[in-house]
């Protein structure tokens, strides 16, 4: 993330293709999320029905190994609420429902003895995935019964600008839950409690390094394109390694040396948190002005596995916490999304590529299981000098292996 790129000013959509990428929440198929921290699962036993929704009740459990029970195997097409209840896994931190490989709703941060909580998703008929990385199972099959929507009358074009459109909206919600996370970090910050705002940290980074280059060419009012005091992306995510000394340390990682090097949380910390705060404020109310291009998602799929090549397997990017494969597991999910929501299109254009890489996908996720470690911050292991040595050439030549296919896919969609 080298500063001074060219930049557009916030009002105005960037002029060139940026690369665009996120931890999803929606999707273009009329799906809808609500988000709920009260009530427990005797609301939603099974698959019980309660009017028109259908109610589903996923529990995680360790009665010697970390168990996701999904309560229900098959609903009807339309409204669903999944309660997720954690009661005693460490090891299952998060939840998702997917439909070839599309993130349609999500819980995370799931602590053992917490309140339940739900999200509500519109489905159609087809096969579903209830994903709990970190479980025994990973997957389980979730079959929607009734009316399928189909793709087999639309055209290329068409399914990937639909795509797109979805995407924008899966972006907006990932953003807003950056804002959530980095005031709940600035909240600990403040109250000058350590371990908290180190847990905070490692929870927040996520959501930026998955829409991290939907903050690059936004400048603030007042200043020009190459100014990094207003450049958003430098402001909320500048390292050691791109230091502009004229405009001095801001963002996570200039919390992040406070809280790991430092140790300490002093009044520039809180200061640093609070802006960074206002930042990402700033970011979440622009995003929803930009309209994507299928093209726009594919650049930023293999933009975002050049990040990781050149950030974060070496491990610059995280140089005093050591989650560096948070944030690559974050950027792998990015394009994994980007790619997800383009695939019925891609389908039609070019199936052969289409299968390659969400065969490439799934090997670089496969292998990226093998970093899990419910202790470590994140639910990754610590990247320090002797796992990089270890496993940095494995990791660097899987992802190349995903790179190759994903970077012939910005010409294949910009010309369907």
């Amino acid at each position: 993330m080298p500063f001074g790129r060219n930049a557009s000013p916030l009002t105005a959509r960037p002029l060139f293709a940026r690369p665009l990428f996120a931890l999803g929440a929606v999707t273009a198929t009329a799906l809808a999320l609500t988000g709920c921290s009260a009530g427990g699962p005797h609301a939603d036993d099974a698959s019980g029905r309660a009017g028109k929704v259908s109610r589903v009740t996923i529990t995680l459990t360790n009665d010697g190994s970390d168990a996701c029970t999904v309560s229900t195997t098959k609903v009807p097409a339309g409204p669903v609420t999944f309660t997720v209840k954690n009661e005693s896994s460490t090891a299952i931190t998060e939840v998702e429902l997917l439909q070839d490989q599309r993130i349609l709703g999500e819980k995370e941060n799931l602590a053992p003895g917490l309140d339940a909580v739900r999200f509500t998703a519109t489905l159609t008929g087809g096969d579903y995935q209830v994903y709990c990385p970190g479980a025994t199972k990973e997957l389980t099959d979730l079959t929607v019964t009734g009316k399928v929507a189909s793709t087999a009358n639309g055209s290329a074009a068409t399914l990937l600008a639909d795509g797109a459109t979805g995407y924008a909206t899966y972006v907006d919600g990932q953003v807003t839950d950056m804002v959530a996370a980095v005031q709940q970090l600035q909240h600990d910050v403040d109250a000058g409690d350590l371990d908290a705002a180190k847990r905070d940290y490692a929870a927040a980074r996520p959501f930026y390094e998955h829409v991290e280059s939907d903050v690059d060419g936004f400048v603030k009012k007042g200043f020009t394109a190459t100014d990094n005091a207003g450049n958003l992306d430098y402001l909320i995510d500048m390292r050691a390694s791109n230091l502009d000394t004229a405009v001095g340390w801001s963002g996570f990682h200039a919390v992040e040396k406070d809280l790991f090097e430092a140790g300490a949380i002093t009044a520039s910390t809180k200061e640093t948190a609070a802006a960074l705060t206002a930042d990402v404020q700033l970011l979440a109310q622009r995003v929803p002005s930009i309209r994507y291009k299928p093209e726009d998602l594919a650049n930023g799929a293999a933009g975002l596995l050049e990040e990781v090549q050149s950030n974060k397997i070496t491990g610059e990017e995280e140089a005093y916490s050591h989650i560096d494969l948070v944030d690559l597991a974050a950027n792998v999910e990015g394009a994994r999304q980007a790619f997800a929501y383009l695939k019925p299109g891609l389908t039609k254009v070019d199936p052969t590529l289409t299968k390659q890489i969400a065969a490439q996908f799934d090997a670089t996720n496969t292998l990226m299981d093998g970093f899990r470690d419910a202790d470590s911050l994140g639910g990754f292991a610590t990247w320090d000098a002797a796992a990089k040595a270890e496993d940095a050439n494995r990791l660097s030549q899987q992802v190349q292996a995903l790179q190759d296919p994903l970077s012939r896919l910005a010409e294949k969609v910009a010309t369907a």
